[in-house]
């Protein structure tokens, strides 16, 4: 069994692998010349060198039954615009095609509840939902909607393809780190004097590899399936990781209309005369509105594990700690 990983030098990447190499698979690690390849260190995967884009990619893929089509651009810096669209809606028609001409029998795509979209008013939303593009917040969420019906439009043509939508994971190995990481580290750093009134869908990012995996072995074709575990506000999260550290949480909500007007000036005013812009606008927007969902589906169907979020968040503060993320 033989299977061929795109992405695999991420964080929900990484973990896709050491299962797969865990469960006897061989995997074939597509990575671009410009990887950090410190998630694949020590593991045994071949390595083959790449793009998304590349016009030889079948050939890249000859021997291996599956794929696991993981990676994807993520950026919320409106300036970015081009590259989402390039890597994510592009890449994922070319890696496709390029699966249908190496004979791949079956393929599982990573989208995004990005892709999704939310429900109104803090709703907790499933599969059935869907928010329309023009309401998609930023084009990270556009370009991974845009991918997922590439995907889905190759399904309807006969490619056995099955969709996950993972939502935010937490646990070892976020190198570059995610947004949720990126939370952890500002409460561990010290940098999170207050916390946006909103709420997120979280899980353990190897309950996020187990989805995988279960998708290919027990996903319909053509489906989309919801990766998630737990919904929590920000709030509830922080107050979690201060039970964990030993630090205190922050106690005072910022109003939205203070980050929002930052985001604003420091995209729209200060980046274009060459100040580097530390709050994305998009990212702010996306705040703006709790992103919960329901994983029900993914849990009944495939047997998507709901492992502890306090273990994940140990691991993940253990993790960033012992790799010096936090000094």
């Amino acid at each position: 069994m033989q299977a061929f990983v795109t992405g695999g030098t991420g964080f929900i990447g990484a973990h896709v692998v050491r299962l797969l190499l865990q469960e006897g698979y061989t995997v074939k690690a597509l990575v671009r010349h410009s990887s950090n390849l410190e998630n694949l260190q020590g593991l045994k995967v071949e390595l083959v060198k790449g793009d998304l884009n590349d016009a030889n990619l079948a050939e890249k893929m000859q021997g291996c039954q599956y794929l696991f089509h993981v990676a994807a651009h993520y950026s919320l810096w409106q300036t970015d615009k081009q590259l989402l669209y390039h890597h994510n809606v592009q890449g994922t028609r070319n890696v496709l095609a390029a699966a249908q001409q190496a004979g791949i029998e079956r393929t599982v795509y990573t989208s995004s509840v990005a892709a999704i979209g939310v429900g109104e008013s803090g709703k907790v939303v499933d599969e059935t939902h869907q928010s329309p593009l023009e309401k998609l917040v930023g084009h990270y969420k556009k370009s991974k909607f845009l991918a997922e019906q590439v995907a889905m439009q190759a399904a309807i043509k006969g490619q056995e393809i099955v969709v996950v939508n993972p939502s935010s994971p937490i646990g070892p190995l976020d190198i570059k780190p995610t947004p949720t990481g990126d939370i952890i580290l500002r409460f561990l750093r010290r940098q999170m004097p207050f916390y946006v009134d909103t709420g997120l869908n979280f899980i353990d990012v190897r309950d996020v590899a187990w989805g995988h995996l279960l998708a290919l072995q027990r996903g319909k074709k053509g489906d989309r399936y919801i990766l998630g575990h737990q919904n929590l506000s920000l709030k509830q999260l922080l107050e979690q990781l201060a039970e964990i550290t030993g630090l205190t949480a922050p106690q005072t909500a910022v109003p939205s209309w203070l980050p929002l007007s930052v985001a604003w000036i420091d995209e729209k005013i200060l980046a274009p005369l060459g100040k580097p812009p530390s709050v994305p606008l998009d990212g702010v927007r996306m705040a703006q509105q709790p992103m919960y969902y329901n994983p029900a589906k993914a849990v009944t169907e495939l047997g998507l594990p709901q492992s502890s979020l306090k273990t994940a968040l140990q691991d993940a503060v253990d993790w960033f700690t012992s790799k010096g993320y936090v000094n």
